[in-house]
């Protein structure tokens, strides 16, 4: 059993008890090295008194002042070697922030900055409202307020919106018998690119680089028809983008699908798809009918969905020193998805999709 030591300080009232296990865990966190220095010092305070030293004698060894030796003396006189690890809060030295500063920078970051300039930023917030720029900070990230972001939409003015959206999500949801449902679109402007120099590899702590030029190898037009039963996709690279490629791209679509097939296709608004040649052929085909989205609604076409994954996956960072090597790489993605086909499944409820328009509308209204 270790002894029980009673220390006396040099001011009168000022004593506490420094017990064997209370001694070894001291001394232990002087020896190790992972030990802050502020704990260090605060441990050889309490041990030197222990040992009898006098405050001016604890103030050399400790290289402290004296309020500092008196202070920690009291502190583990009151709260043992847990009071030693602790420090007191002290209060801000800036007083904090009213409610109604932050419902101010609320309702000003709601409006319109001032003069032409096109959106808050925390600068110009702080200059206005008077307070720090990490004040405007800390109130727009706790209201979800985030003045330099902008998210783009636009609603449908189609006047047939309900009618469209009905008729295309219930050919994705519940296909006719003996029917084949294609999702056609084309992407235009495909570039061939290459860069002028080289690119960087990625490395721990730096993102893959590439330079910020490049040059152009011409262009070229991806037609493609999406099976939504199968999820395979017909398609073909076309370097132009007029009614006679799509009617070609059309006659490779009757080739590719089974005799005795009903077509449904789903189709944009583009002009193309409108063409009177266009219709012309449709007449002479009458086992296809076209099925036409909403105005600006091309997001309800399936096939945009994999326009999306070819662009990140093959284009977007794809290097092509000619347009024969960027037709190749979309022929070889195209080959790929097939191997691995995934049907289509619509998820969503027409109705709440009907819902969300008409409100998109009436906030418009209101807003003009």
């Amino acid at each position: 059993m270790g002894s029980v030591l009673r220390v006396w300080g040099m001011r009168s009232g000022i004593s506490f008890t420094l017990s064997a296990s209370d001694r070894l865990r001291l001394e232990a966190l002087v020896a190790d090295r992972n030990t802050p220095q502020k704990h260090v010092w605060r441990a050889r305070i309490v041990l030197l008194s222990a040992d009898g030293l006098g405050t001016h004698a604890i103030m050399r060894e400790a290289g402290v002042s004296k309020t500092a030796v008196w202070r920690w003396q009291d502190r583990f006189a009151q709260e043992g070697v847990d009071g030693l690890l602790r420090d007191k809060t002290r209060p801000a030295r800036i007083p904090p922030l009213g409610p109604e500063v932050a419902t101010r920078v609320v309702a000003l970051t709601q409006g319109d900055p001032p003069g032409e300039t096109t959106h808050w930023t925390a600068a110009a917030m702080s200059k206005v409202a008077a307070i720090s720029i990490s004040s405007v900070q800390r109130i727009w990230r706790g209201h979800g307020l985030q003045p330099h972001r902008i998210r783009q939409f636009k609603l449908s003015t189609d006047p047939a919106f309900a009618a469209k959206l009905r008729d295309v999500v219930g050919l994705y949801v519940d296909p006719p018998a003996h029917a084949v449902v294609l999702s056609v679109d084309e992407k235009s402007q495909i570039q061939a690119l290459a860069r002028t120099q080289a690119s960087l590899p990625m490395k721990p702590g730096q993102p893959t680089t590439r330079t910020h030029d490049y040059k152009r190898h011409g262009t070229t037009t991806l037609f493609a028809a999406l099976d939504v039963l199968e999820g395979k996709v017909i398609g073909r690279c076309m370097q132009r983008h007029r009614h006679q490629e799509f009617i070609r791209f059309l006659n490779a679509v009757e080739v590719a699908v089974p005799a005795g097939k009903i077509v449904h296709a789903i189709l944009d608004n583009y002009a193309v798809h409108k063409h009177p040649k266009v219709r012309a052929w449709l007449d002479r085909h009458p086992r296809w009918t076209f099925h036409f989205t909403p105005t600006s609604a091309s997001w309800l076409n399936a096939v945009e969905g994999f326009f999306a994954k070819l662009a990140k996956r093959r284009l977007r960072r794809g290097v092509f020193g000619s347009l024969i090597e960027v037709q190749a790489a979309i022929k070889r993605f195209i080959a790929e998805s097939n191997g691995d086909p995934k049907p289509f499944t619509w998820t969503a409820d027409p109705d709440r999709i009907i819902q969300a328009a008409r409100r998109g509308h009436q906030v418009l209204d209101s807003h003009h």
